[in-house]
C-alpha cells in the first residue's frame, strides 16, 4: 500500500521531533485509523474495535477543524497527502 509507505516516511522524520504537533497526531491516528479498518473488515463482529475505532474518528475530526482554524494552508496539504475527504463547514 503506498499510503501506509507514505505515512510511515512522515512518521520517521518528525519522529524525534514533534510528537505533540497536530499534524503528527492527525497522520498517527490516520495510521491508527487505517490499520483498525483492515482488522475490522476481518473481524465484524468485533465491536469493542468498532468503538475504539469512532473514537479515534472523532479526535481526528476535531484535530482537523482546529487545524482548518489556525493554518488553512497546512490543513490544505495534509489533506492532500494523506488522501483523506475535507471535513464539512457547518
Amino acid at each position: 500500500m503506498v499510503k501506509n509507505s507514505f505515512i510511515s516516511v512522515i512518521s520517521q522524520e518528525e519522529k524525534y521531533e514533534n510528537r505533540g504537533s497536530v499534524e503528527f497526531q492527525i497522520v498517527s491516528f490516520t495510521n491508527r485509523i487505517r490499520r483498525l479498518t483492515s482488522h475490522l473488515q476481518l473481524h465484524k463482529k468485533d465491536y469493542l474495535s468498532q468503538r475504539g475505532l469512532r473514537k479515534i474518528l472523532g479526535k481526528r475530526q476535531r484535530l482537523l477543524s482546529y487545524l482548518s482554524k489556525k493554518n488553512r494552508i497546512c490543513y490544505k496539504e495534509l489533506i492532500n497527502q494523506l488522501d483523506i475527504r475535507e471535513s464539512k463547514t457547518r
